[in-house]
């Protein structure tokens, strides 16, 4: 071996030797004969380097798993003969080898005996049970194979291939007919010579029990020897955890209905006597997590035989597993009521089915109720915050907590499906006792009532929000909750989970306003001062920004009283904040846009005159227009980079607020009834400048490209003659970005307008795809992939314009670009269908080819296209699905095979008989296809039914393709 290279497989030695190691790990990989060297190293020894053992054993999995069909008998004999020689060598080495070596070489044995135990070696585990005996060390190799071979076998994470499946279900069926019995019998003893003396051998050993149970033969374990055996390891503190995921694989095992209520009961039982139920005196939560676990599983067990037993018409049997299911109920709750989240957490599954079941029940039986109603009250308790909890900077334990929160909503939800009235009335005693008190009552709490009243909403649902009409008991308990809420002044509370649960439920509930409107000022108030909007917490100004315009939008005309006062409340919080003096604005740029947005809808809403909304529009926009001139003129002057990207950014806030303040309108009708077009029109002309200027390119036409876009709705032909020399700066220098976002801009225009922008389209056709063509033909690194992305997108891009320009009537653009031109846009996009395996492009291909075909393959068409249509077009619709990247059971390759049929169809309508003529005497005959199959090919293509002809043109390429 390269003593040198080796060196380089320590982890502290330097870059130059671990890549040395790296070449010399993946040479010794293609040798013929280094597996050789290496098994030698390992059966006799040679090396005491921890890492290059490891090594020695990466090179031998690499020739099992890649490269041992070529290896000859002799050789494949001295793989095994290495491997029991090393696992003999372990029960003398003075040290046991490091946890990772263990692990690779399990691994290894596992990828032998996968490739070797069904023909060459059936005395796999025998052989290497002889060697181990009882031998810890030896032992400890043991188990850890026998998890490498269930791994390889049955683990859920690893996709199999079809092959791969059958061969690992054939393993275990002869491995049960062979092997298990013996298997279970050296568990069985290995857990009996270690239980007392070495914990770590035994909780392998229960961890192997625990993953062959899944397929093995359930009475194997689940009897009396080993169950006692079980139990007994459940009073020790080292061994019960691992013995109780033990005992969850056991009752988790699919099994019949009755054997398996039987088989929970009994495990029930022995724990309850062993006094493993009383929860209260236990303080390991470790354990205790996984004896949730087990009881959970215990649970949901005896639902699933319910259900069984229901389905099959044994009523006697399904009450039998119904007592044993309301017999762990109190256990149950004493797990999802426990402090720990883990624990509870671990239970929430056997409670939700619990409560699925009462669901189904015609009636329920007083105890039922107060199981429902315990469910309630731990919900609610479990649903609060402890003082831990960090709002400031949450981490992982707080995401954990907002998970968790998760799972109890949908208990509340299943709650609400059982006994909706139970649900309002005690969620109603909660939030009126905590809200009587608010200010003394802590934050929690407070918290977790708001919290309630929200979660309410989605518990008990109506349709469009209409909590406030309809059933006259909810309607009134949710509409005395609501007006003690925004009464009681607790939107004052000094915590800002209060104060973002006050606002979400607020907006939640937004129909309230409509029924008791007298509330709007006292909670627009609490949005505008220091409670919402100006609070001292980013995290609350931020949120309030977004629920505020949305608070607003759901107002609408109950707003108007209140307009001219809001505008002057929220004028300071929409500065565009300059990058200079270090200025600190209460609210982000993201959160501005809806200040924005807020301020153009409470305009465009109001029920002010034309005049009076233009002049409050101008007002908005015209100090953005002022500044943006300023900070461009700025920005052509700066020299440092920093800055230049500071100013570009605000410029383009600048631009993104005229943009927001738009989406009031809905179309073009709604910007005139207003007197607002102008205004827009000199946003327009403030803001196309930019993209005459030549520093941070990409940032400014981003932000002018977006406000084009919404002017294109806004406007419509009054947008227009801006668009010539927009375009015309927009092509200058671009990258395949730029193009990609620009070119959905032209087809917006080319869609609307259609023949209104057909001189313009002709004018710019080819500037543009000389741009696009450009960039398609830069050089790239070979491995590039974002660039290969962006390629692929532009190059959809194109052929989306391309569908656009056809799509809309207007041929005429492409065709008044010159036959040289025209001929070289109809060869891109033959090449679009055929070479590039992107199916969402080649769709897109062919439905441009079908375009043309109806436009220009009749009589009366262009010179020379009916020969392109036969020399190009046809070869294309075959060429294309006979390639081995158009993958027909992918469903976007099929969109694209279903718009080639459509192309075909449209072809043969357009030449009619000299197409058919063309296929069967031409065409197929020179792709070798049989005389029967080319009648039956045009048989499908002359059929009127669009339909039929995809079908078969799918038959068609799957039987040519080999």
């Amino acid at each position: 071996m390269d003593e040198q290279a080796l060196l380089g497989l320590n982890p502290n030695a330097d870059a130059d030797f671990r890549q040395r190691a790296l070449a010399y790990f993946e040479q010794l990989k293609i040798s013929q004969d280094a597996w050789q060297v290496c098994a030698e190293a390992l059966a006799q020894s040679i090396y005491s380097d921890d890492h290059i053992k490891f090594f020695c054993f990466q090179v031998l999995e690499h020739q099992v798993k890649f490269k041992y069909s070529e290896l000859t008998e002799v050789q494949q004999q001295l793989i095994r003969e290495t491997l029991i020689t090393w696992l003999q060598a372990q029960m003398l080495n003075p040290q046991p080898e490091k946890t990772f070596i263990r692990n690779k070489a399990a691994q290894v044995f596992a990828l032998l005996f996968v490739t070797e135990y069904l023909t060459k070696w059936p005395k796999f585990f025998f052989d290497i049970l002889s060697v181990v005996d009882l031998n810890p060390r030896g032992v400890d190799m043991y188990l850890r194979i026998l998890m490498a071979v269930d791994a390889e076998l049955v683990d859920r994470d690893v996709v199999h291939t079809s092959e791969e499946a059958r061969r690992n279900t054939l393993l275990k069926d002869t491995m049960r007919e062979q092997c298990i019995p013996s298997l279970v019998e050296s568990w069985y003893q290995i857990l009996q010579n270690y239980q007392y003396n070495n914990s770590e051998l035994t909780c392998q050993c229960l961890e192997v029990v625990g993953a062959y149970v899944s397929w093995i033969d359930l009475s194997l374990i689940a009897n009396e020897r080993f169950i006692n055996m079980l139990l007994g390891h459940m009073s020790v503190e080292v061994l019960r955890e691992e013995a109780c995921d033990c005992l969850f694989e056991i009752v988790n095992k699919g099994m019949d209905p009755i054997d398996k209520t039987k088989l929970v009961e009994s495990l029930c039982q022995v724990l309850q006597s062993a006094g493993l139920f009383s929860i209260d005196q236990e303080d390991d939560v470790d354990f205790l997590a996984r004896f949730s676990k087990l009881v959970n599983g215990m649970g949901q067990a005896l639902i699933a035989s319910w259900t069984k037993l229901i389905k099959n018409g044994d009523m006697k049997s399904a009450q039998d597993s119904l007592q044993a299911i309301e017999a762990k109920v109190a256990l149950m709750l004493q797990l999802l009521i426990h402090e720990d989240d883990d624990i509870s957490s671990n239970i929430i599954g056997f409670c939700y089915d619990y409560l699925h079941i009462l669901k189904q029940l015609s009636a329920l039986s007083d105890q039922q109720k107060a199981n429902v109603e315990a469910i309630m009250l731990a919900v609610m308790k479990k649903l609060t915050y402890d003082e831990e909890y960090n709002f400031e900077n949450e981490g992982e334990d707080e995401a954990m907590f907002v998970e968790y929160r998760k799972q109890l909503k949908l208990l509340l939800d299943r709650l609400a499906q059982v006994s909706p009235e139970l649900l309002l009335a005690s969620v109603r005693r909660v939030f009126n006792t905590t809200l009587q008190n608010w200010q003394t009552t802590r934050f929690m709490e407070v918290e977790v009532a708001i919290r309630l009243l929200y979660m309410l909403a989605e518990a008990l649902p109506v349709s469009h929000g209409a909590h406030f009409s309809g059933d006259v008991t909810k309607a009134t308990a949710l509409q005395d909750m609501m007006r003690t809420l925004v009464t009681s002044g607790v939107s004052a509370y000094q915590h800002t989970s209060v104060t973002l649960e006050f606002f979400e439920t607020v907006v939640r509930y937004e129909k309230f306003f409509a029924v008791e409107p007298q509330h709007i000022p006292t909670v627009l108030m609490a949005f505008l001062d220091h409670r919402g909007l100006r609070h001292t917490s980013p995290k609350v100004r931020s949120r309030t920004a977004y629920l505020f315009s949305r608070f607003v939008k759901s107002l609408n005309k109950q707003m108007n009283p209140f307009i001219e006062d809001v505008l002057n409340r929220i004028q300071d919080l929409m500065e565009l904040s300059p990058p200079e003096n270090g200025y600190q604005a209460l609210l982000s740029s993201d959160d501005q846009l809806f200040i924005y947005e807020t301020a153009g809808v409470l305009i465009v809403n109001s029920e002010y005159s034309a005049e009076r909304k233009q002049v409050l529009m101008r007002n908005l926009l015209t100090p953005l227009m002022e500044k943006f001139k300023v900070l461009l003129e700025k920005l052509m002057m700066a020299q440092d980079e920093d800055r230049q990207m500071a100013l570009a950014d605000c410029l383009n806030h600048a631009v993104g607020f005229a943009s927001r303040t738009s989406k009031a309108f809905s179309n073009k009708q709604t910007v005139k009834q207003c007197g607002c077009s102008e205004v827009y029109l000199d946003c327009l002309q403030t803001f196309l400048p930019a993209l005459s200027c030549p520093l941070q390119k990409e940032v400014l036409r981003s932000g002018v490209r977006t406000f084009l876009h919404r002017m294109i709705i806004c406007l419509e032909e009054e947008v227009l003659p801006f668009i010539p020399s927009a375009s015309e700066h927009m092509l200058k220098d671009c990258e395949a970005k730029d193009l990609q976002e620009f070119i959905p801009l032209i087809n917006q225009i080319t869609a609307k307008f259609k023949t209104q922008v057909s001189p313009f389209l002709q004018q710019m056709f080819m500037p543009l795809l000389h741009a696009i063509f450009e960039v398609l033909l830069l050089p790239a690194e070979e491995n590039d992939q974002s660039a290969a992305l962006e390629k692929q997108m532009l190059r959809r891009s194109y052929f989306a314009f391309l569908q656009t320009v056809t799509g809309s009537g207007m041929s005429e653009v492409i065709a008044n670009q010159g036959a040289e031109n025209v001929e070289r846009v109809l060869f891109t996009v033959i090449q679009g269908a055929v070479d590039y395996p992107d199916p969402i492009a080649q769709k897109t291909c062919f439905i441009i080819l079908s375009k043309l075909v109806e436009l220009w393959g009749g009589k009366d068409g262009p010179v020379g296209f009916a020969d392109f249509v036969y020399k190009h077009i046809v070869p294309a619709c075959f060429l294309a699905p006979l390639k081995q990247t158009f993958d027909l059971a992918d469903a976007q390759t099929v969109l694209a095979l279903s718009e080639c049929a459509v192309t075909l169809k449209t072809i043969h309508l357009k030449r009619g008989p000299e197409c058919i003529q063309y296929l069967q005497q031409e065409y197929l005959p020179s792709l070798q296809v049989a005389p029967e199959i080319i009648q039956e090919f045009c048989q499908a293509l002359q059929q009127p039914d669009a339909k039929v002809f995809k079908n078969y043109l799918k038959v068609f390429f799957q039987r040519a393709k080999p």
